[in-house]
């Protein structure tokens, strides 16, 4: 009997949850900044489905670190209810600064549990004589929302919620940072952003960030717009977008070679090659470890698990937040579209997003916090040139909006040669966190990667000055078979 593999059947919406983070694009569909009426003036109260979501506040404790001197672990009342907290701290601690984790996408389940941050991460914190804390965040689904002001709340109480809990009296500390992944590196971004710092309820004086494999609201553009190039190249531009999943095995039959073991994403035909290049394009361009990074099943399902969709982020919002009537289609790279690609352009089916899906709130950040590069602290990223679900085009898009509020010196970005979602090696991520935790203190700016200039993204050894391999005790294959970089 042939094995049923995820794509021969309807894909749930919630594929795209089976992994680290998430994703959005803001009202409108575009990557231009909205403008922002002042405080109070926001739009008037709607329901959505999140609303009226409940969940679990679970302890799940685990070891501390030799260079921690107490670890904690306990419930606080986050925006939505009940949120398990973690705090670490290192010995002889002196108050001197805390770094909040905030984590990626948590799934679709009720249980909140504790959460633990990356072992490298968590030493580099501990050996420069910070505590960290973290938040399970009161709520699940892609509730950025949740992921700030419950962050916020924890790091300006997390102290008197050890005392209450414990019967321990610590320090407070002197300086804030916050540093996350993925859904969590959204979180982080934001946290920082000049609209969010300003409209939180918890307002935190953060000296900086560090958001790795970041989501952010253009994500949700990707996550409607590949579907959609799928079912026009296929032959499916016809029929209803709520059809995706059932058509979807068909699709994939159409423009890629398909085996035992399932779609090898290998193009079998022009309409193929087309989808893959406009997938190419809208990543982020030309560059190294794309064409591996396309051929992971893995995030290929989480990306075409969201088709159909109805653009409402399962419930996050109350109105449909994707549009594509300003997005521009290329499959080739040349300065103007070419006759084939007008005719494609003028034929897929256009959605327009609800401007009120995601606005502005009187009692807090929005559903879904806007990063728009405006922000006045030093800011360090990472990210994988390969990564398919949350892709490297939002590097871009960041850098753009912190050239035009004035704010670019301040954002340093490193690009890592790996194809997944959020796969960094422990050598990138210590010297990243390193690096920022010097240049937070005073320390000179550390290097970063150029991501605007498609030339040099497009050089086969960009991402090499940053990208450290894996140690061979840890049997790491996922980039075995990567070009390697000229020596």
């Amino acid at each position: 009997m042939r094995t049923q593999h995820w794509y021969s059947a309807a894909v749930p919406m919630a594929l795209s949850a089976i992994v680290l983070s998430g994703c959005l694009s803001s009202g409108g569909g575009s990557s231009d900044k909205p403008t922002s009426p002042a405080p109070g003036q926001g739009t008037p109260e709607v329901t959505r489905e999140h609303d009226e979501r409940s969940f679990e506040a679970v302890d799940k404790p685990f070891d501390k670190l030799p260079l921690a001197e107490s670890i904690y672990f306990g419930q606080y009342d986050g925006l939505q209810g009940e949120a398990s907290y973690a705090l670490e701290v290192p010995k002889n601690w002196d108050g001197r600064g805390l770094v909040m984790w905030t984590r990626g996408y948590g799934g679709e389940g009720d249980e909140l549990p504790t959460v633990e941050p990356p072992l490298p991460w968590r030493m580099v914190v501990l050996s420069h004589g910070y505590a960290w804390a973290s938040s399970s965040y009161s709520a699940n689904y892609y509730d950025v929302r949740a992921g700030i002001e419950d962050t916020n709340k924890l790091a300006l109480n997390v102290m008197d919620y050890v005392q209450y809990d414990h019967g321990d009296q610590l320090e407070e500390p002197k300086q804030f940072l916050i540093s996350g992944v993925s859904l969590g590196g959204h979180t982080a971004a934001a946290a920082v952003d000049r609209e969010n710092m300003e409209r939180t309820q918890h307002k935190v004086p953060y000296a900086g960030a560090a958001p790795f494999c970041q989501a952010e609201q253009n994500q949700f553009q990707w996550l409607g717009d590949y579907p959609r190039a799928m079912m026009e190249l296929s032959g499916f531009g016809d029929r209803d977008y709520s059809e995706f999943q059932s058509l979807l095995p068909q699709m994939i039959g159409t423009l890629f070679e398909v085996d035992a073991d399932g779609p090898t994403w290998v193009p079998r035909n022009q309409a193929g090659e087309r989808l893959k290049a406009i997938a190419l394009n809208l990543t982020g361009g030309p560059r190294p470890i794309f064409e591996e990074g396309f051929k992971v099943d893995m995030w290929q399902g989480a990306v075409l698990g969201t088709g159909g969709s109805g653009g409402d982020i399962n419930g996050i919002l109350a109105r449909n937040g994707y549009g594509n009537e300003d997005q521009v289609y290329r499959w080739t790279t040349g300065p103007q579209p070419d006759a084939e690609e007008l005719e494609f352009n003028e034929r897929i089916t256009r959605v327009s997003a609800d401007p009120d899906a995601n606005p502005l709130r009187n009692d807090g950040v929005r559903w879904i916090p806007l990063v728009n590069g405006d922000f006045d602290v030093p800011v360090l990223t990472m990210h994988t040139l390969g990564d398919f679900y949350v892709p490297f085009r939002h590097q871009q898009l960041y850098r753009q909006g912190a050239e035009e509020n004035g704010n670019a010196d301040l954002l340093v970005q490193r690009a890592i040669r790996a194809p997944g979602h959020c796969d960094f090696s422990p050598g990138e991520m210590v010297e990243a966190m390193t690096d920022w935790l010097a240049w937070v203190n005073g320390g000179s700016k550390p290097a970063g990667d150029e991501v605007l200039d498609p030339d040099v993204v497009a050089d086969p050894d960009y991402g090499c000055t940053f990208t450290r391999a894996f140690p061979a005790e840890l049997n790491i294959t996922t980039r075995d078979d990567l070009p390697a970089c000229t020596p």
